[in-house]
């Protein structure tokens, strides 16, 4: 399988989780506020301090983003471009975000895919202090109680990376029982989900939310994506037996690479490792 190098060794613990309980909602984003506030006040709405989302078409203006990049410095095994700054109303076709925090305020790990107001397709990494909702859209969330992603500094990576950590509980309504995930590097993505199931006697799944990177992408429709360094979205996901009573992990991404090359599609098990993280929440079906 493929892998990349990181500056750091590995941490011995490769998938770092959090059980809690959580709930299924949407809300639609306020316009005229940033990204970040508007997410968190949907999440506060409904009794939650975080969690993650998945959104379609929406309108974001001002907005600014980076895209995967090849690292300058050789401190990163990659690393993020120089910010791009759209002008007018850049259209969003889908996105996934993690709503945590980092040094004790608000924030969120963005990517998706858009249309910028020249009628560019590109995609990335959104950047929270910059992005404000242009009109108000409509979102799909997973509010978790009990776990929280915070952002902390990571040997393996160096870089400061969401991941789930063990949180007061706060009294939100809450109906399934849930995992708040981040899968370390260079390991399968559906592998690494499926292990994960069977050790902790999950039978059937749906992911939610779904930010992260893979070394390249092999999709099942035959595409391939070569470049190594990607932002990626899920925009769908679940694990359940197969025919045999296996479990399997359907996985469909969206991403961009550090070229440009944009991808959709379901992704091949056994053969889409980590690039650097991938933070979702699983909901405990059966």
């Amino acid at each position: 399988m493929r892998s990349i190098k990181q500056p750091g060794a590995p941490i011995v613990e490769r998938i770092q989780w959090v059980e809690a309980r959580g709930r299924a909602f949407s809300f639609t984003l306020q316009a005229g506020v940033p990204l970040l506030e508007a997410a968190r006040r949907g999440f506060a709405a409904e009794g939650f301090a975080g969690g993650v989302l998945n959104f379609g078409s929406g309108a974001l203006g001002p907005f600014a983003y980076v895209m995967p990049a090849l690292s300058k410095t050789g401190e990163n095994a990659a690393f993020y471009s120089d910010t791009f700054r759209p002008k007018g109303v850049t259209r969003t076709k889908l996105g996934s975000m993690t709503l945590g925090t980092r040094d004790g305020a608000p924030f969120f790990h963005c990517h998706g895919l858009w249309t910028e107001a020249d009628g560019r397709a590109s995609g990335g990494h959104m950047l929270p202090d910059e992005t404000i909702v242009a009109e108000p859209f409509a979102v799909e969330a997973f509010g978790i109680d009990g776990a929280a992603f915070i952002a902390e500094p990571d040997t393996e990576t160096n870089f400061k990376l969401f991941g789930p950590v063990v949180s007061a509980l706060s009294g939100a309504h809450t109906t399934s029982r849930a995992f708040a995930l981040r899968l370390r590097p260079n390991q399968d993505f559906a592998g690494c989900l499926e292990e994960f199931c069977r050790a902790q006697g999950i039978a059937r799944a749906k992911i939610h939310g779904g930010v992260g990177s893979t070394v390249g992408a092999r999709f099942t429709h035959g595409g391939v994506t070569e470049p190594f360094a990607t932002e990626l979205a899920i925009t769908a996901g679940a694990i359940a037996p197969d025919a045999s009573g296996a479990l399997e992990a359907v996985l469909d991404v969206a991403l961009i690479d550090y070229t440009g090359g944009i991808a959709e599609g379901r992704l091949i098990r056994g053969d889409n490792p980590v690039l650097m993280t991938m933070e979702l929440v699983l909901e405990v079906l059966a």
